[in-house]
């Protein structure tokens, strides 16, 4: 009986793409930041609910529960695509913790 052997994938590390690391880190902060329980309604018109990263967001003031959500998505896929960026790559502003780059 004659078997053939097989090619064995070279052993060689091969770069893992940029994108990779990104689409993961916006996965995180998706699953990391959803809002959890149900929408509580004070006698004062306030409205809140949790986070599953344990923050209470609230409307206020001058802007909805809607909108406060949609901002703490916003800043927390910001700050988990910051910190999986490519050093270098041109930013609108610095990554969190550094100068700004804005325009290099």
């Amino acid at each position: 009986m004659h078997h053939e052997e097989t090619a064995e994938p070279p052993t060689e590390d091969l770069p893992v793409p940029v994108s990779a690391p990104m689409r993961h880190a916006k996965v995180r902060a998706y699953t990391d930041h959803t809002t959890v329980g149900q929408v509580v309604v004070d006698a004062d018109g306030g409205v809140t609910i949790g986070c599953a990263c344990g923050m209470t967001l609230t409307n206020g003031p001058g802007w909805s529960l809607d909108e406060h959500i949609r901002l703490h998505r916003a800043e927390a896929r910001f700050l988990a695509l910051s910190a999986v960026a490519p050093p270098g790559i041109p930013r609108l502003i610095g990554r969190p913790g550094t100068a700004s780059t804005a325009g290099s």
